[in-house]
């Protein structure tokens, strides 16, 4: 039995993580950042409804998307809800969205009182699949809700195309890639309606917070009345949008190192068995990487299971997690219609993996850490599957 000195032992089994240190922290610690929030609070301007930085968000953001209209707001998640209200989508109306994705998609069109759709996953990338789109639609459906996931992102010009064709809506959520690249148009552009998020742990943050990108004056006007109560109701504050201005600056910069971080930790791990990056089916994209995906197999890893795989991988101190859970999995089969079979969502429910991004901004180094860690659980998988 190997002992705690043998350099390849997990430090589930007993070694020295990899990692001591543990993952890396988000946000870190950011000049620009601290000094952006001093220079706020020196002018007095951070405590203001309306103040120059909010409205300097909103016009550098137009102009980044290369949209006319910019609604900020509290989360991601109220702008998706925002984004149906400011379309119209009520009771009695369905949506069309992926039966693997983020819970509070799910929850939002609840919200509104429409029925949520759920269509099967493109087995390459495990995001949705257009082409079951047209299986979904019926009389009363209204609009596509699209999200990007895990570096996985969607054709959203096949998807436009055929709500185009049955006069449906798209609302794009964006708010695992803002700044990724999709056949030719940043994310969350190409739809009727987008969505960016600048919660705690996202490319943007801000602690809190969300912003509805749309060309239309109408779905601006609609989402600003349903906002407005006296004064906005669901804000995004001063200080907030002091402490976005400078990673807007450079979002750029880093999605790119997060792209090169990806493919060496590919190459990296390109002869371990049991891990797949998603892979998209088109060539015209740059994604974003908020939590890198990865398809496990249990039986590449001696039949280790997810779960005991996240365990063995955190106290290395590489922060992977469990993905989302499929809807069909974990909602009431009332408040939804299932217009195709599920399977690949089944098994992105069971066997999706993510790595948090900062990660994937620690250079060679971290990179390197990840992938040792990967090959350490892998030749220790038989160990670690049957420990106590």
């Amino acid at each position: 039995m190997s002992t705690s000195n043998d350099p390849t032992l997990p430090a589930i089994l007993g070694g020295k993580p990899i990692r001591p240190e543990g993952p890396p922290a988000w946000p870190p610690a950011w000049e620009e950042v601290s000094r952006a929030v001093k220079q706020s609070l020196d002018e007095g301007g951070w405590g203001l409804y309306h103040g120059p930085n909010s409205r300097l968000l909103t016009e550098r953001l137009s102009s980044y998307h290369g949209v006319e209209f910019v609604e900020l707001c509290c989360s991601g998640t109220f702008a998706i809800e925002l984004a149906l209200r400011a379309l119209q989508i009520g009771p009695g109306d369905e949506v069309i969205l992926a039966g693997y994705d983020f819970i509070g998609n799910f929850n939002d069109v609840v919200a509104v009182g429409a029925r949520p759709v759920l269509i099967d996953l493109d087995p390459n990338n495990w995001n949705l699949n257009p082409e079951l789109i047209g299986e979904a639609i019926s009389p009363n459906t209204r609009a596509i809700l699209v999200s990007h996931l895990h570096g996985g992102v969607v054709p959203m010009k096949r998807v436009v195309e055929i709500a185009r064709e049955h006069g449906l809506r798209v609302i794009e959520d964006a708010c695992q890639m803002p700044g990724a690249m999709i056949e030719g148009r940043k994310a969350g552009t190409w739809g009727d309606v987008g969505v960016i998020s600048f919660g705690g742990s996202k490319l943007l943050s801000a602690g809190r917070g969300g912003a509805l990108l749309t060309s239309s004056p109408e779905i601006r006007q609609r989402a600003q009345v349903y906002c407005n109560r006296g004064n906005h109701a669901y804000p995004l504050s001063e200080l907030q949008a002091t402490v976005l201005l400078p990673q807007l600056e450079r979002l750029d910069d880093r999605n790119r190192e997060r792209s090169m971080s990806v493919s060496k930790l590919a190459e990296s791990l390109r002869l371990v068995s049991g891990l797949r990056l998603l892979d998209n089916r088109e060539s015209s994209v740059f994604p974003g990487y908020y939590k890198l995906g990865f398809q496990y197999d249990p039986d590449g890893f001696d039949g280790l299971s997810r779960e005991m795989f996240v365990r063995a991988a955190r106290a290395e101190g590489i922060e992977f997690n469990a993905g989302f859970r499929a809807f069909h999995l974990c909602r009431s089969s009332r408040r939804f219609r299932k217009a195709v079979e599920l399977a690949v969502a089944t098994i992105a429910d069971a066997n999706m993996l993510v790595l948090h991004h900062p990660a994937l901004l620690g250079g060679d180094e971290a990179i390197d850490q990840v992938a040792r860690s990967l090959k350490r659980i892998r030749g220790w998988a038989d160990s670690i599957r049957i420990r106590p």
